[in-house]
């Protein structure tokens, strides 16, 4: 029986009539990835960069979130073509590849989502998730249907490369990092700084003027909210473990440091 793929986080942003709200799902765990999915957000996006995830556990989690009408972007490690290849084959259909500075760059990391001969993805459908084992129509030809790809521009050179970076074909979108920007700016923990907000904003600037969507990292609303002002696409709005930590501090504060005296109740 054929079967169909769902629409990629491309479609949604070309369909949507307000920037698209997210959260990172960084604990490696597929139900706390399914709890999250069942949020009403409109995406997530399952990191394995800075995250303790693997094949294994990004596998359980596409399949724990499948059921919820939410879209997974995936970030990869790095641009490695060999790591893209098994992520896309696992059934993700949405990446986001970190560090990309160049446009050079963007078109390698273009060629590793795509099959020979725009590409350099090795041909491996028959045997993985992403084509349902072969059970989803003429995948091989719709493949870059089924794919889309964001590029993560986090440093100086990639600030400066952003215009190239955007215009390259394949390249769906552009979120900015602005931790890792701020570092390559010798800022290192002020993401909030003028000096990184500008770059941020130059950033939007040349995405925008590509005709690419552009989104940003923001836990504090108030720069999430500017950058939606500046004309963000897409947010991050917050992460798992960064809410399961703020959660667990103010019971703490509660509880503990503030009015452990109180009578406890039950929950």
């Amino acid at each position: 029986m054929p079967l169909r793929l769902t629409p990629t986080f491309r479609d949604d942003l070309a369909a949507a009539s307000r920037p698209l709200a997210g959260m990172w799902v960084s604990s490696g765990s597929p139900v706390v990835a399914e709890i999250c999915a069942g949020s009403g957000l409109d995406w997530l996006l399952i990191d394995m960069e800075h995250s303790p995830n693997g094949l294994g556990s990004v596998l359980t989690q596409l399949q724990a979130v499948a059921a919820y009408p939410i879209t997974p972007v995936v970030r990869v490690p790095s641009g490695d073509a060999i790591t893209i290849k098994q992520v896309l084959d696992l059934g993700a259909q949405n990446l986001l590849v970190p560090m990309v500075s160049s446009a050079e760059e963007a078109r390698a990391v273009v060629a590793a989502v795509r099959y020979p001969p725009r590409g350099v993805r090795g041909v491996g459908a028959a045997l993985a998730r992403s084509a349902r084992w072969n059970r989803v129509e003429d995948y091989l030809r719709d493949a870059d249907e089924h794919v889309s790809l964001l590029v993560q521009v986090e440093t100086v050179a990639g600030v400066e490369a952003a215009d190239e970076i955007a215009a390259v074909d394949g390249v769906d979108g552009v979120f900015v990092g602005p931790a890792d920007l701020a570092a390559s700016m010798g800022l290192l923990g002020q993401q909030s700084h003028p000096e990184v907000m500008a770059a941020i904003q130059r950033t939007f600037e040349a995405a925008r003027a590509a005709g690419k969507p552009v989104g940003v990292n923001a836990f504090d609303p108030a720069v999430a909210a500017r950058h939606l002002e500046a004309g963000a696409s897409f947010v991050v709005v917050d992460a798992d473990v960064a809410l399961l930590a703020r959660g667990s501090e103010a019971l703490s504060a509660r509880w503990v440091h503030g009015v452990g005296d109180a009578p406890r109740v039950s929950y």
